[in-house]
């Protein structure tokens, strides 16, 4: 046994939702290989002593742009379309990938300071944003995105797609899978059916997901109405997008009919709580998606739209604004909102079978929380303090399977003091 966590409040977000009170958690070769309420008789290389503190899964971000941190605080209080086309595209157009690379590393720090251990990240310069995720231990499904407003398309030569054709090649399944890499159609308003049927055939031919924006604000599902009779997710459909494992940012305006359509195909939602009230663009129906049978996870969006990369912030969004929203007290409760961060997450991820909860046999991608802070004290619910308490603050350790990347403010894998010199 490399790793023994003891005498820790072990929240396992398992199907039983169990929490274990002093209980012993031991790792070995990046694998969870022990959980029990007492010692076990194995002697470890390392103990970790987790009295007033709480073991849990570590977080997964489903959506996000970590290389937009140079943005963060450029442009606030503005809505949605005003925000990219007047302040960030012009911006974007500068970045080289230098320069992504370092902004990459320092979100990645902050992922990691906030107990986040895997990401969805959509972006460009993939391949230097590749690297950083390389270098600093984390997981990440990372997708080129694509965008085309032009007259001709051909994705042989479309320089953008064949960004992604070697990305992928280069990329995909890097050390045993930390590393997968996706297909990404920015958006319907983004692009048009030549995009769509492309990337949608290369996806489902390589056997990889898809990442797309989908119904982010209540203009662009109107617009795509006018323009086709149909609703974002409904002419993405005509065109066999969501016949790859697909995941779809944001899902604000869908109708009804849309959540079943995505549910039947197995689309995974990501709710952006904190983007999508900063941006004025809606309060997504979580509840609503969840009994059309969806997966909902959580993101988090880029931190220049947010402005954190903090998930715990997003946890607790998520549970009050469907509380706010529906005026139901008991909408989203505490657990459900946490199962978004983990289990739904790994899900949407398609790492259910390698992390999201802590079992046996699954990857040790723990986060450890200090509960003795008087933010935290007394605590009568150790689910209700996560949803509703804690943020990433309290966060003093971050493991990915097995190895620990963050921990009492010092960063293991990722040289911070070079990388905002760099920046």
């Amino acid at each position: 046994m490399d790793t023994l966590f003891s005498n820790v409040t072990v929240v396992t977000m398992d199907e039983e939702l169990r929490v274990l009170f002093s209980a012993f958690v031991g790792v070995t070769d990046g694998k969870i290989s022990y959980l029990s309420r007492k010692a076990p008789e194995a002697k470890p290389q390392q103990i970790i002593n987790g009295e007033g503190m709480v073991l849990m899964p570590g977080l997964i971000n489903c959506h996000t742009h970590l290389a937009m941190s140079p943005m963060r605080g450029y442009a606030d209080d503005v809505e949605l379309s005003t925000w990219l086309n007047d302040y960030i595209f012009p911006r974007e157009d500068r970045l080289d990938g230098r320069c992504v690379k370092a902004a990459t590393l320092l979100s990645l720090a902050e992922c990691l300071r906030f107990g986040t251990t895997s990401v969805s990240d959509m972006y460009y310069f993939c391949d230097e944003i590749a690297e950083a995720v390389a270098e600093s231990g984390i997981k990440a499904n990372i997708s080129r995105a694509v965008t085309f407003f032009g007259e001709e398309f051909d994705f042989e030569k479309d320089s953008r797609c064949q960004e992604m054709v070697a990305l992928k090649e280069k990329w995909h399944g890097f050390d045993n899978g930390r590393i997968k890499i996706e297909a990404s159609i920015h958006g319907e308003y983004t692009s048009d059916y030549r995009v769509w049927d492309a990337l949608s055939e290369y996806a489902i031919n390589e056997g990889i997901g898809m990442h797309v924006h989908l119904s982010e604000t209540k203009a662009e599902h109107e617009a795509c109405k006018e323009r086709y009779g149909l609703t974002p997710a409904q002419v993405l459909d005509c065109h066999h997008v969501f016949d790859a494992p697909a995941i779809a940012a944001h899902c604000v305006w869908l109708e009804p009919e849309d959540m079943r359509l995505l549910a039947k195909r197995k689309v995974s939602a990501v709710h952006n709580p904190c983007s999508n009230l900063k941006l004025a663009s809606g309060c997504a129906k979580v509840e609503d998606m969840i009994k059309a049978g969806m997966n909902v996870a959580l993101g988090t969006d880029s931190s220049a739209s947010n402005n954190t990369l903090d998930m715990f912030e997003e946890i607790r969004a998520a549970t009050l604004m469907a509380k706010g929203a529906s005026l139901n007290p008991k909408a989203l409760p505490a657990q459900a909102a946490l199962m978004m961060a983990t289990v739904c997450g790994a899900r949407a991820q398609h790492r259910e079978a390698e992390c999201g909860m802590i079992k046996l046999g699954m990857d040790a991608d723990l986060i450890l929380l200090d509960f003795t802070q008087p933010h935290l004290m007394p605590c009568h619910n150790v689910m209700s303090h996560l949803a509703y308490a804690v943020n990433g603050h309290d966060v003093v350790m971050t493991m990915v399977r097995g190895k620990i990347l963050y921990a009492a403010g010092k960063y293991l894998t990722i040289d911070l003091d070079a990388v905002v010199k760099e920046l």
